[in-house]
C-alpha cells in the first residue's frame, strides 16, 4: 500500500529541548519560525499532532491567514488541510480548541486500548475516530488508511516528542525540518524532538543527510533527509 510523504517540523533550543521540564514553556521561537511553520502547512494535505500538544497548546492545526490558503489553492490543494490528532489512549479532551473550529475535518487516531467511553465522547466532536493497532497506534496502517480514504499525499507532523519518536521508530519519516533557537533550557525531564523508548544500539539510530541550512538572525533553519 502507498504511504504519504511524512515530514516533521520542530523548533528546539540549542540543547535539544522542545519545552521546559514542567512543560510550562513550549513556545520560544521567533515570529519568523512561525511563518516558516505556516509555509510548510501550506504544502501539506494533512497536519498532525499528538493529543498532549493539542490539549496543552490550544492549537487548531489550520492553514492560517488567507494568503496561505491562496497558496494552497494555487498549488492544487484544498483550501484547508485535513487535521489529524494521535491519541493512543483516547485521552484527547472533547473540549479541545481544535474541535471549536469547523473549517476542515478532524480525524482522531487511537488504539484499541482506548476506553470506550472516551471514544464515544470523541466521536461526538471529531469527524472520524479511527482505531489502528491493539495497544499502540499502528502508524503505518493509519497512514495507509489516510492516503486511501482521505487522499493524503503529504503529511506534516508537528510533535510532540513522543509522537515524533514513534514515527522515527516505525521508519515513516521522510524529512525533518528543524529550527535551532538560541536558548538553553536544560533539565533531564525536558522533552526533546524524539522521546519514547529510543534506540539501544548505535546501528539502530535513524540517520540523516543535511539537505539545506539557512541562518536568520540567531536561529538556524535546517532541513534533513531521513535515510532509509
Amino acid at each position: 500500500m502507498k504511504l504519504p510523504f511524512v515530514f516533521i517540523n520542530m523548533a528546539m533550543t540549542a540543547d535539544g529541548k522542545i519545552a521546559t521540564g514542567n512543560r510550562a514553556v513550549s513556545t520560544f521561537s521567533s515570529r519568523r519560525d512561525f511563518e516558516h511553520l505556516l509555509k510548510l502547512r501550506a504544502t501539506a494535505d494533512a497536519v498532525m499532532s499528538g493529543a498532549r500538544t493539542v490539549d496543552r497548546e490550544g492549537v487548531n492545526l489550520g492553514p492560517g491567514p488567507a494568503r496561505f490558503r491562496r497558496q494552497r489553492l494555487q498549488s492544487g490543494l484544498a483550501e484547508y488541510n485535513l487535521r489529524v490528532v494521535a491519541s493512543g489512549s483516547g485521552s484527547l479532551s472533547p473540549g479541545a480548541e481544535i474541535f471549536r473550529h469547523r473549517f476542515s475535518p478532524v480525524i482522531v487516531l487511537a488504539s484499541e486500548r482506548a476506553d470506550e467511553r472516551k471514544l464515544k465522547s470523541l466521536r461526538t466532536v471529531a469527524d472520524q475516530v479511527k482505531l489502528c493497532g491493539e495497544n499502540e497506534i499502528d502508524f503505518r496502517r493509519a497512514f495507509e488508511w489516510l492516503h486511501r480514504k482521505w487522499r493524503v499525499n503529504r503529511l506534516l507532523c508537528e510533535g510532540g516528542g513522543e509522537l515524533n519518536g514513534a514515527l522515527f521508530r516505525a521508519r515513516l519519516v521522510n524529512e525533518l525540518h528543524l529550527t535551532v533557537c538560541p536558548k538553553i533550557f536544560g533539565g533531564r525531564n525536558a522533552p526533546t524532538i524524539a522521546d519514547g523508548a529510543g534506540v539501544l544500539k548505535l546501528r539502530d539510530a535513524r540517520r540523516l543527510r543535511l539537505k539545506s541550512m539557512k541562518r536568520a538572525g540567531d536561529e538556524l533553519f535546517l532541513v534533513y533527509d531521513v535515510l532509509r
